[in-house]
This record gives structure tokens, C-alpha cells and sequence, in this order.
């Protein structure tokens, strides 16, 4: 049994002899759920957590395998701990990494964020400087960031970073050594838990827990496909249902609704929530939509790119709903016009790309992911490499047509003249083919004619909000109506 899912870990324990226990464990994903797993598992290992319970601090691996290869000085079962270990952490995981930045960054907590990215950076051995500005960015780190909305996000974590002066981390990895000490053994009745949010499967660390070990999956997808969110609402209504048995309440649809508003898919905030509307009710045992309201804060954070995707999709009420949420926030109307304007923008080179010669005899709007991905893509990429050399042509002719004899005499002495810029490629990435996909999906919700309508419209909402008095709200509702609204043909 190498794996199971932190659901079968109740079952798995009940059935569990303290001889037949495993001397290894790994809990990996949700924070929230792999604690829970992580205190149910050391009950049944150690029911009394006396002396024989062993945690060690700061991710410290060859203390952990020191203290798990000693006798413990009472006898019976000892467990030594590795609690949010980043032994698992790789370079494979860069977009882990910036996930959970942007989702600690959003919840407001920039000692969190500012962790997760000084860990990325010092695994792939760059320093703040190496991100700091979004040209650098994209160099130095192989995510397509648009994904993550703006740069803010990361423009405020490298600046709380250097204000708090935190430090990237040394490159340390003791994977190999934990491993030997795996595959050689603990002594008898020792046993080692390691919890972790990010798992790289792929390391031979891994295999050797699979092999010698049990490992609990506790992980929660994080998308917003339909699937995803099934999955989050089971996690939720799982832990509604447990808070409201342990004290003798219930909660109908509507109420259960009214609260998921409030938190979004964030276990502990949605747990703690839940907990206040317990001790707010008193004795009487109905929790309802009114009490939500009377408690709760609305601490979800719509993302940024909820709000772009539904302008991209003419949902004109969950467009307008996004915009007033954001503009409850912290961002300024600017940043959410750029994000609109970026993504109009690749729907915008998405069209182009649709109708292109390319276009016309690879993309058809009805075709499945699997048929793009092979048929459409090397497309995409050929018309990408066709437009960049036609770019670095009209650069050459331009910067020749500036060339003076005073600028020939100083050739060699400036910097290096940078190559056009890519902002007008299709697939920056080509590996990661999925938001290509969707992208001519929703260029085929628009003309090219309102295509070029809409940006001029958000270049008129740009100036607008630079250079005028109006009211951001109205300049900014405007201009998401204009592009919603279908109009006639």
C-alpha cells in the first residue's frame, strides 16, 4: 500500500497494527488537510505524545535522520517529525511555487509569499535582481506569468522581501542522504513523518518512500475547471459537515453558499468561519444566510483573470460582478484596465493567427485539445518564427536608417542592443499549449473588426483615467459593457 488518500487514512488506521505501522510516512498537499492527517496519524502512533514524540524545527534532514537512528529514552514507539519540510522542492515545480505565492499574496500574506519565492529562486540559483522587472522575469523563469494576472503581485513581494531583507536560500539538497537512510532502515519501533505542500514525483526521493514507506495524499486541485470544483466543494462540504456534527448544527444550501462567497476554496478560513457562526449561534442549531451576513467578511479574492476571462467570454453579469469585486480591493483601476487590455491583446494575435493562411488550414473552433496540441501548435510556432523574423527585418531596417559615422565610431562601446520583444508571439511557451487553446477558442466570440474596437476603446479608457476627473468605476464599467455587448451585423 504506497499511497492512499488522506480519506482512507481513518480505515487504513483502524486496521493497523503498532508493528505493522510503516517506518517512513508522507503527507503531501493541502495544508489544512495534511495537519489534520498528520495529528490523526501521531495519536495512533503515539496516544499520549510524551517524551517519545520528537519534532524537529527548520527543516533540519540530517537532524531528522539523527534523531530517528536514536534509541528513545522510554521505551516503545518513538516518532521524530519534519513538519513543511521543502525537501521536495525542484525546479520541475516552478509553477507550484508561484501558485501558492500569488494564493498567500492575495490572502494578504506577504511572509508566506515572500517565502515561497525566495525557495523558488533559490532552487533554480537566481537572486531577487534576476526577477526584479518583467523582461527579467520572463528570461529567468520558464511559467508563463501572464497567467498570474499582472506583475504587481510579484513587484510587491521582491519589495517586501528586501524591506523585510529576506534571503534567497542557499541550494541545499539533502534528498540522497535522507534517502540511504531510508532504504537502510530505522531502528525498530522508530518512525519518521514528513509533511510537505509541494511534491515532485519524479525524485528517486519518492520512490524510495513508495517503496519503503506509506504515502497520504492530501491535495486538492486547484483549477476552475467544472471537475476541480467538484473536488473543492467535496473537501468543503466534508469539513462543513464534521464541524456542524462535532456541535450539533446544521446548515441548508443557500446558508452553505452565502458562506463559500465569503471564503472561496480556503479550508482554514472557511473552517475558522464556520467555527465563529458556531460559537455566534449559541444553542439554537439552524446556522442561516442571515448570520452569515451578520459575522463574515468577504475575504475570497476574486482573481484578476476571472474578471479578463469572463470579458473574453461577453459575460457581461460575471464580468461587471468581478469588477466590482476588484474595485472593492486594494487594486488601482489601472491595473485592472492593463489586465484587460493584455489579454484583449492575445485574443487580438489569436484572431490574427485564425486568419492567416496557417490558421485557415490547421484551427477549426470545434476541434479537441489533443488534435490542436498536434496539429495546431507547430503552426502556431512556424507563424511565431515568421513574425519574429519579419520583426527583427523592420528592427534592422530601422536602427539602419539611424546609423550616423558618430554612431559607427562608437561601436562596441554601448550595451548589447536587445532583440525585438516577444509580447506579440502567440505561444511564448510552447510547452504549455492549454492557454494557446483557449485563446482561439474565445477569439472566435469576436470579429476582427471588434477586436480592433475594443482596444481602441481601452486606449480611450487608459487616457481616460490618466488624464480626466471621471469616476473609475463608470470609465471602467463602460468600456467591459462595450466589449460584452454583442452588437448587430
Amino acid at each position: 500500500m504506497p499511497e492512499i488518500n488522506y480519506k482512507e487514512l481513518d480505515k487504513h488506521l483502524k486496521a493497523a497494527k503498532i508493528d505493522a505501522f510503516f517506518p517512513v510516512y508522507l503527507i503531501h498537499g493541502e495544508e489544512a488537510l495534511y495537519k489534520t492527517s498528520f495529528n490523526a496519524l501521531l495519536d495512533a502512533l503515539l496516544p499520549s505524545r510524551d517524551m517519545n514524540y520528537d519534532p524537529v524545527e527548520n527543516d533540519d534532514v540530517y537532524e531528522a535522520i539523527a534523531r530517528v537512528n536514536t534509541f528513545s529514552l522510554l521505551p516503545g514507539t518513538k516518532v521524530v517529525s519534519l513538519s513543511d519540510s521543502q525537501i521536495f522542492y525542484s525546479k520541475q515545480s516552478e509553477s507550484s511555487f508561484l501558485e501558492k505565492a500569488k494564493d498567500a499574496y492575495d490572502k494578504k500574506d506577504m511572509k508566506k509569499a515572500g517565502k515561497f519565492v525566495a525557495a523558488l529562486l533559490g532552487i533554480l540559483k537566481l537572486s531577487f535582481d534576476d526577477v526584479n522587472g518583467r523582461e527579467n522575469r520572463v528570461k529567468n523563469v520558464n511559467v508563463d506569468l501572464d497567467a498570474f494576472g499582472d506583475d504587481k503581485w510579484m513587484d510587491d513581494i521582491i519589495g517586501h522581501c528586501a524591506d523585510k531583507g529576506i534571503k534567497v536560500p542557499p541550494v541545499k539538497d539533502h534528498a540522497g542522504d535522507l534517502q540511504k537512510a531510508i532504504e537502510k532502515g530505522f531502528p525498530e519501533g522508530n518512525h519518521l513523518i514528513i509533511t510537505t505542500d509541494i511534491l515532485d514525483r519524479r525524485r528517486t526521493l519518492f520512490k524510495a518512500m513508495e517503496k519503503n514507506g506509506l504515502i497520504i495524499d492530501c491535495s486538492v486541485p486547484k483549477g476552475n475547471r467544472m471537475a476541480d470544483r467538484q473536488v473543492q466543494e467535496a473537501v468543503l462540504n466534508e469539513r462543513m459537515k464534521a464541524i456542524l456534527a462535532r456541535n450539533g448544527k446544521r446548515m441548508d444550501r443557500p446558508t452553505y453558499q452565502a458562506l463559500y462567497e465569503m471564503t472561496g476554496f480556503d479550508l482554514r478560513t472557511f473552517s475558522n468561519n464556520l467555527e465563529k457562526l458556531v460559537s455566534y449561534v449559541g444553542d439554537r442549531v439552524p446556522i442561516t444566510v442571515e448570520d452569515v451576513d451578520a459575522v463574515l467578511k468577504r475575504t475570497k479574492q476574486d482573481p484578476i483573470y476571472e474578471l479578463t476571462q469572463a470579458v473574453s467570454d461577453r459575460n457581461t453579469p460575471d464580468a461587471l460582478f468581478f469588477l466590482n469585486s476588484l474595485l472593492q480591493t486594494d487594486l488601482f483601476s489601472l491595473q485592472i484596465l492593463g489586465a484587460i487590455i493584455n489579454h484583449m491583446r492575445k485574443v487580438l494575435l489569436a484572431k490574427g493567427f485564425a486568419e492567416s493562411p496557417q490558421g485557415k488550414k490547421a484551427w477549426q473552433p470545434r476541434m479537441n485539445y489533443n488534435l490542436f496540441q498536434t496539429r495546431v501548435m507547430p503552426a502556431i510556432q512556424e507563424y511565431d518564427r515568421m513574425l519574429l523574423g519579419l520583426l527583427e527585418k523592420w528592427d534592422h531596417t530601422l536602427s539602419g536608417n539611424r546609423d550616423s559615422d558618430e554612431g559607427k565610431k562608437k561601436k562596441g562601446k554601448g550595451k548589447k542592443k536587445a532583440g525585438p520583444s516577444t509580447d506579440l508571439l502567440i505561444a511564448k511557451n510552447p510547452k504549455n499549449a492549454y492557454p494557446v487553446y483557449q485563446m482561439l477558442l474565445k477569439s472566435e466570440k469576436f470579429t476582427r473588426e471588434e477586436l480592433l474596437d475594443a482596444m481602441e476603446r481601452l486606449s480611450e479608457a487608459d487616457l481616460m483615467l490618466k488624464t480626466t476627473g471621471r469616476d473609475h468605476k463608470l470609465v471602467l464599467e463602460r468600456v467591459v459593457l462595450h466589449i460584452c455587448v454583442r452588437r448587430e451585423t
